[in-house]
């Protein structure tokens, strides 16, 4: 458990320091932070920083042995201290944990680790073979967004022994190997260079004057004299020094946002200026309270309903209403079949803002390179945040390069700007190199969220059970800008019906504006919202009817040749398989269940299921990857894959799939990851669509240089290759051909032998009832969750979750199951315990994520049904894992309390309202 050091009188302003064994002295101010001298004087970057307030632990050390936040820890009261790093700890036992992690896939994003690894140091240093509750005490106060934390366990537990080799696979069997993450090693290190970590040598620092309200005009007094008033300051930046189209957005025709807001900010967070200069005098600046800016507050909207309502102020003046877009999906006449439905339920649903909450907030830094804007930042969408920044700050798309850092988490977030337009426009005002790291507080404000919803249904069967017909309606909270506003409404209509067979069908959504936080992207585009709407109605609706809940989901799951909703037949649905594959956990849990309420006591159990179904990709919407592969002279084989791995393992995946296809070894690939100079567009890492649509390109790039290489070799298709210094050696039937490529001339794109591919999923639009073909690819999925509830307290505590998902094919079976694990996390996270509320909760300590304590057992069951779309027939995973969660986790707390949850999250004392509106 971390432990913030006791206060005492400041110190001498040299504090003596043993940093790997060598004594240290710094000069400086007493009262600052260790892990700003650890970072910042000393280079040990692994000290990761996430909150500045010793909620996260992403900055844990030792000090004389003990952990510590090195960000809570003033430099005045470590003097004579012992201190020890990732980099600087013992050398065996950390090298161990290292390896321990690595083999595990104990590292996701990665940003956690170094101080999930201080953390279990201490621990193994006094206790050489703990249990997990041990395990879980001693990493308590280190949170992880990505993992689920059960890996990280097994990672700690397994550090007394020696880690097998790396398992390597032969050529041509690297589909379908757990082959641990080809990234894995500078995560485990420490070595992982994220936002906060670039920091070019003399760059300017980077700090935004924010709205303190949620709707209000602004007027600016002379920031020029402010300034100048103040040393050390190199410039103040507005709207007025944007050269280009103020605004962005991930939907081009909708892009609404400014990069600093003109005239009135439209949500509480958003900059209006910047101010740039040496780092220590900006640090030190009172912003936004000295800045001279003056604030006139306006009426504002908050819900859906407020800003749904006639005369609600308006978002955007040059609207005729708040409501973004609708979204509709209809078939058959859903309003009859519900008449004459033998059983019908219905109700309705509200969930809150959901805050993504990775452990590293956003930043980057920005330089120039000539005449090239260089901006190195945490992104998940590279090529369009180039194309963005290229319009914002008017520069030809050529004089713009992104490079993305490594992501401390995504998830969503960071697919649309955050620090990038604003370091790009100080770099190209100053000449100077600029860097930009958000606080806490800052990325909470200022970043996307889950929309929040307010949702009501309709569901009729007839006597046997089957499904006749569901309406539905949602509302979604978009907030202040359109973001992902337009993806959710589309999305919702296709998935709210479950991936069940319902004959007759209406749905529809709107996006509606707010002067809230933007809500945008979060591993599900509001399908995990509606997935809480209707699967609480399944379980209603089987009880009427008279069935187990699993018995009646498995009755009505669609099946290979069933026509969905939106009019598509579909194939390669594993739904049934999934719902079997939990059929024997379901009837032991529900039995125990049973046998322990018999019991009576305040404490009671139950089991819920819930499934889900996810389309892979863009809705209806091109959404082409491109994959580059080539031959050096030196006999390397060189994948350009340019699709960013924020943790879910792309760069892994995707050379696998592009060795197979190939037909070497994983060893014989040299990976160049995404830089928008060297890598071709591999689209956005969003919606479960990169092992999909990256991987199809990256086997075709693949397929595409074999039949080059057995062309030029005159070799069959059964030919294996080897790759060797300065030659491929082709082999078939005993005979080999060598390919000599030393001094050989290269083609346009600079190797002997090359191959660029692009895979588009064949997809169209949706018409005005919302039929047609959305998604080319779609992944399935059931879990089942085992709480206990108490009845006195209205606590919620979940036991396991047993989680079976169809993945057409696991390219990775380790890094499936480490998703599964933490999308598992956050369903628990939406279901129980996360509710963002603006100007409240913006920091990692009134905003709760799952601890390390909170998460239960994890049974995941990989289902394989090969999809012909997918590469060699896998589908997408990410945001599936997450959709059932919170359902099952609902429909289990009224298995066992009787309590109907329609309010998430559910928390203590709705639980408690809910069992006395059921009892």
């Amino acid at each position: 458990m971390n432990r913030q050091l006791p206060l005492g009188p400041a110190a001498a302003a040299t504090v003596s320091l043993t940093v790997d064994g060598a004594a240290v002295e710094i000069e400086g101010d007493p009262g600052r932070r260790l892990s700003e001298v650890l970072r910042d004087r000393l280079g040990l970057k692994s000290v990761k920083v996430g909150c500045d307030a010793g909620d996260c632990g992403a900055c844990t050390v030792l000090i004389d042995g003990a952990q510590h936040c090195a960000c809570l820890t003033p430099l005045a009261q470590v003097q004579g201290a012992r201190i020890e790093t990732l980099e600087t700890a013992e050398g065996a036992l950390t090298a161990r944990l290292q390896d321990a992690f690595h083999a595990h896939g104990a590292a996701q994003c990665g940003i956690c680790t170094p101080g999930m690894m201080m953390a279990a140091v201490e621990l193994l240093r006094e206790t050489p073979a703990p249990d997990a509750a041990q395990v879980e005490t001693a990493l308590a106060g280190v949170l992880c967004r990505c993992t689920g934390y059960r890996k990280i366990i097994a990672a700690v537990l397994d550090a007394g022994s020696v880690q097998a080799p790396d398992p390597r696979p032969e050529a041509g069997a690297a589909v379908g190997a757990p082959v641990r993450r080809l990234d894995g090693r500078p995560k485990v290190d420490g070595t992982e260079v994220f936002g906060a970590d670039v920091a070019p040598d003399g760059a300017l620092l980077v700090r935004a004057v924010r709205s303190p309200h949620h709707h209000a005009a602004f007027a600016f007094g002379d920031p020029a004299a402010w300034a100048a008033a103040r040393p050390g300051v190199e410039a103040v930046l507005t709207a007025r020094d944007i050269a280009g189209v103020n605004r962005f957005g991930v939907i081009p025709p909708l892009a609404d946002q400014p990069a600093l807001a003109e005239g009135a900010a439209r949500h509480r967070g958003e900059a209006v200026a910047l101010v740039v200069g040496d780092p220590a005098a900006v640090e030190a600046l009172d912003l936004p309270g000295g800045f001279p800016v003056t604030w006139t507050p306006l009426p504002h909207a908050l819900t859906e309903a407020e800003g749904a309502a006639p005369d609600a102020p308006r978002v955007h003046a040059d609207r005729p209403e708040n409501t973004l877009i609708r979204g509709r999906v209809a078939s058959g006449d859903a309003a009859e079949a519900l008449k004459s439905a033998a059983h019908v339920v219905e109700g309705r649903f509200e969930t809150a803002y959901v805050e993504h909450a990775p452990i590293e907030p956003e930043a980057g830094a920005a330089w120039l390179d000539g005449e090239t804007l260089v901006v190195q930042a945490c992104t998940q969408a590279p090529t369009m945040d180039r194309e963005d920044l290229a319009k914002v700050l008017g520069l030809p798309l050529e004089r713009v390069r992104v490079i993305p850092s490594a992501a401390g988490g995504g998830f969503g977030a960071k697919l649309d700007l955050s620090v990038q337009p604003l370091i790009g426009l100080a770099a190209l005002k100053t000449g100077r190199p600029c860097r930009m790291v958000f606080t806490r507080s800052e990325s909470m404000q200022a970043t996307t969220k889950r929309h929040p919803s307010k949702m009501r249904a309709q569901i009729g069967a007839d006597a046997d059970g089957r499904v006749v017909a569901m309406e539905f309606h949602g509302d979604f909270n978009t907030g202040a800008y359109a973001s992902w506003g337009p993806t959710v409404a589309s999305r919702v209509p296709v998935h709210a019906s479950g991936p069940y067979r319902t004959p007759h069908y209406l749905a529809t959504s709107r996006a509606i504006h707010t002067h809230g936080p933007t809500s945008g992207a979060f591993r599900g585009f509001g399908v995990p919202q509606a997935a809480i709407c209707q699967e609480s109605l399944y379980d209603e609706l089987a009880e009427r009817c008279g069935l187990d809940p699993l018995a009646f989901r498995r009755l009505n799951a669609m099946r290979d040749g069933d026509r969905a909703t939106f009019g598509q037949v579909l194939h390669a649905v594993g739904l049934v398989e999934c719902l079997d594959a939990l059929a024997p956990a379901w009837g032991e849990a529900r039995a125990a269940a049973e046998a322990f309420n018999a019991a009576g006591g305040p404490i009671r159990r139950g089991v819920g299921v819930a499934s889900c179904w996810y389309g892979c990709g863009n809705t209806g919407l091109p959404n082409p990857s491109t994959v580059r592969i080539g031959v050096t002279e030196a006999g390397r084989i060189v994948l350009h894959q340019g699709a960013t791995d924020i943790g879910q393992g792309a760069n892994t995946v995707i050379a696998q799939i592009a060795a197979d296809a190939l037909g070497v070894t994983l060893d014989a690939i040299d990976l160049i990851g995404p830089d928008t100079a060297l890598t071709p567009d591999c689209g956005k890492t969003s919606a479960s669509r990169q092992t999909f649509v990256t991987g199809r390109a990256a086997e075709a790039a693949g397929a595409a240089l074999r039949r080059e290489v057995l062309r030029r070799a005159n070799m069959g298709d059964g030919a294996a290759i080897r790759a060797e210094a300065g030659r491929l050696v082709l082999s078939a039937d005993g005979v080999e051909q060598a390919l000599d490529l030393a001094g050989a001339p290269l083609d346009a794109r600079g190797y002997v032998l090359s191959a660029e591919e692009t895979y588009d999923p064949p997809t169209t639009a949706l018409d005005a009832d919302g039929q047609g073909e959305p998604y080319a690819v779609y992944g399935f999925g059931a879990q089942m969750a085992e709480v206990e509830v108490d009845m006195t307290l209205g606590r919620v505590r979940v036991r396991r979750v047993v989680a079976a998902h169809d993945v057409g094919r696991a390219i990775n079976p380790m890094l499936a199951e480490g998703q599964i694990e933490g999308g598992v996390a956050q369903g628990l996270g939406l279901a129980l315990m996360e509710e963002y509320v603006p100007g409240r909760t913006e920091n990692l300590h009134d905003y709760l994520i799952p601890t390390i304590g909170d998460m239960p057992e994890v049974v995941s069951i990989l289902v394989e049904k090969p999809d012909p779309e997918g590469p060699m027939g896998a589908k997408g995973l990410g945001e599936h894992v997450l959709i059932p969660t919170a359902p099952a986790i609902l429909n289990a707390i009224r298995h066992a309390s009787g309590a109907r949850i329609t309010r998430l999250p559910a928390l203590p004392h709705r639980v408690l309202a809910a069992i006395e509106a059921a009892r």
